[in-house]
């Protein structure tokens, strides 16, 4: 019996997995087909490129006078040159059209040349805009997202904008204009025929409106299974190592083959429905034709008059069909505007200098002052946290996992507001400094070492143009310049994506390389030789030592060793505390630290 019910078990847990993933990748309701809240907000973007919207309208103008002249042209080439035998009229008709139709296809390549670039232009502005948001974000903000939603917002739901003017979308101006036209000249040539052909206009209109109910709601659905689909890649080429090394294959197949399946019916609905309106317009289109020509028995119409009015009959529907086309587009461009836009909106970038910030007091380096914080209401992280760190003193800070080392050094860079106390760094809450600012005076050592692609230099300058002569002095100083400089390339080596060319030590000193490149006056290691070998570690440890003697250290260290010349240690417990002294004292106490002691030195 608990043989057979494992399978269903697993099943439901299988179930509940997928409804929690499907649940942080879900997407909110779509708003309406066109918002002009969202039109508003892109006329910024669109704005410094006005004048080439102004000359893709002007373009619009002219195509559609060229449109609505043609017919005209051929009844009067017809009536008097075919029926009357006027040979030389009929050849001066058919060289009038040609030349309205070339100056049209001119006129409609400058106007869709226009249009393209500006919103190519402006689009570019907006992801630029994006993206620069996404690096003003607080850390959380990154733990509740799923990377594949975040990269949509840049690519797919922008250039869902821009294929509204990759389309023409200015030509929706235009098609209203047509359509107002021909109306005005069919009544003109036949009021009669004219009734008959829109006859099947209010048909049509039943169609479209129902139609792109379910059409709005199938491209909410392609723009979130989107978003989960690039996050599956992400996840799935992130974690291949680990993927592989458990056998998981199989099963991550089968989950990405339930995303993608659920991708590709999102798209064939919407395949669908854009189908139906099509089939629908050219249905109805052949209908009317048809009707037409039944009603000429009973009219009557001359040659040159029927010609003509098919003619227009035929450039109705075309317009007709062309802002039904652009209608799913429009759908499309307002779904990416609106996921670009509320990214925008609902989450406040890295918080700017505040207006309450404590005013400055005391000499610090870093000081905290009472400093409560949670990053759950009701999950208390820090608990009355108060310690200073003088100019020139190295504090490390040990404890158990999760006691909140890390949340401290978060805290002093203000990825994090505290929720009650004052951080300091010299003297001045960490609220009133900007983010530039603040960050300028701390050199990081991050565990996990982040690599850019470009060159071993470019990596040590992090981000600015690399002073070879700095580079070579910093590598000097941690006794690395020789390791990097026998690769091949030296200092202009390539650094494959995320430094996966380089082993684990090479990456962590580069990393300290960046933090002596930068000579700020706070230094923060976050445990910054866990992931080095002893050979490695000592290496670093000499050039260290120098390094710290002439700037303010703040060490999280889980190996004891590396913490002994520390001026203080602080211990860490449950968020608050525990103990605080130098080494030896601590040891001789024989509490918290003394067990940490006992226990990592005793698996030597």
């Amino acid at each position: 019996m608990t043989a057979q019910t494992k399978p269903g078990a697993a099943g439901a847990q299988a179930q509940r997995t997928r409804a929690l993933l499907d649940a942080f990748h879900e997407e909110g309701a779509l708003g309406k087909a066109y918002d002009a809240r969202l039109a508003r907000r892109l006329w910024p973007y669109l704005r410094p490129y006005q004048r080439l919207l102004w000359i893709a309208i002007g373009g619009m103008a002219v195509s559609t006078a060229g449109a609505l002249s043609r017919p005209l042209v051929m009844r009067w080439a017809i009536d008097e040159g075919v029926v009357a035998r006027e040979h030389e009229r009929l050849m001066t008709g058919g060289v009038a059209i040609a030349l309205v139709l070339v100056v049209e296809q001119l006129v409609a390549y400058g106007q869709l040349w226009a249009t393209q670039i500006a919103g190519a232009r402006a689009m570019a502005d907006l992801r630029r805009d994006v993206f620069r948001f996404l690096h003003g974000l607080r850390l959380g903000f990154f733990d509740t997202q799923p990377v594949g939603r975040l990269v949509t917002r840049v690519t797919n739901d922008v250039d869902a904008i821009l294929e509204l003017f990759a389309s023409g979308s200015l030509n929706a101006l235009g098609d209203l204009a047509r359509l107002v036209g021909i109306v005005g000249f069919m009544l003109a040539l036949d009021w009669r025929l004219s009734l008959v052909a829109f006859a099947a206009v209010p048909p049509v209109a039943l169609l479209v409106g129902w139609l792109r109910r379910y059409s709005r709601e199938s491209f909410r659905e392609i723009r979130a299974k989107t978003a989960r689909l690039n996050a599956g890649m992400n996840e799935q080429v992130g974690g291949m190592a680990v993927v592989q090394a458990y056998g998981r294959e199989r099963r991550e197949f089968d989950e990405f083959g339930e995303v993608n399946r659920a991708y590709r019916d999102a798209n064939i609905a919407a395949i669908k429905y854009e189908a139906m309106q099509d089939a629908a317009i050219e249905m109805v289109a052949s209908v009317c034709v048809a009707a037409i020509v039944v009603a000429l028995g009973f009219t009557g119409t001359s040659f040159g008059t029927l010609v003509a009015f098919i003619a227009y009959l035929a450039m109705f529907f075309e317009p007709v069909s062309m802002l039904a086309m652009r209608y799913t587009l429009l759908q499309s461009a307002m779904a990416g505007a609106e996921r670009v836009f509320g990214l925008l909106d609902t989450v406040a970038p890295d918080a700017p200098p505040a207006a309450n910030a404590a005013p400055p007091r005391g000499d610090a380096a870093v000081a905290f002052e009472g400093v409560d914080f949670e990053y759950r209401p009701g999950v208390p992280v820090l608990s009355g946290i108060s310690f200073e760190a003088r100019p020139g003193e190295r504090i490390a800070l040990v404890g158990p996992t999760g006691s909140g080392k890390s949340t401290i050094a978060s805290l002093l860079l203000r990825l994090w507001d505290v929720s009650a106390g004052v951080v300091r760094v010299g003297g001045r809450d960490v609220r009133s400094f900007t983010r530039e600012e603040l960050r300028s005076r701390f050199a990081v050592v991050p565990q996990d070492v982040f690599l850019f692609p470009g060159t071993v230099a470019d990596n040590i300058a992090a981000g600015g143009e690399p002073d070879r002569g700095r580079v070579r002095g910093v590598l000097g100083k941690l006794d690395a310049l020789e390791l990097f400089e026998r690769r091949p390339g030296g200092l202009d080596a390539a650094v494959a994506e995320q430094g996966a060319n380089f082993s684990a030590g090479e990456r962590q000193l580069i990393a300290f390389a960046r933090a002596l490149y930068r000579d700020a006056p706070v230094l923060l290691l976050d445990e910054a030789t866990a992931s080095v070998d002893s050979d490695t570690e000592a290496r670093l440890q000499a050039a260290l030592e120098a390094l710290m003697k002439e700037r303010t250290s703040l060490v999280i260290a889980h190996r004891l060793s590396t913490i002994r010349a520390a001026d203080r240690i602080l211990v860490i417990q449950r968020g608050k505390i525990v103990e605080s002294g130098a080494h030896e004292e601590l040891v001789a106490r024989g509490g918290l630290y003394a067990r940490l002691h006992e226990l990592q030195f005793a698996r030597r």
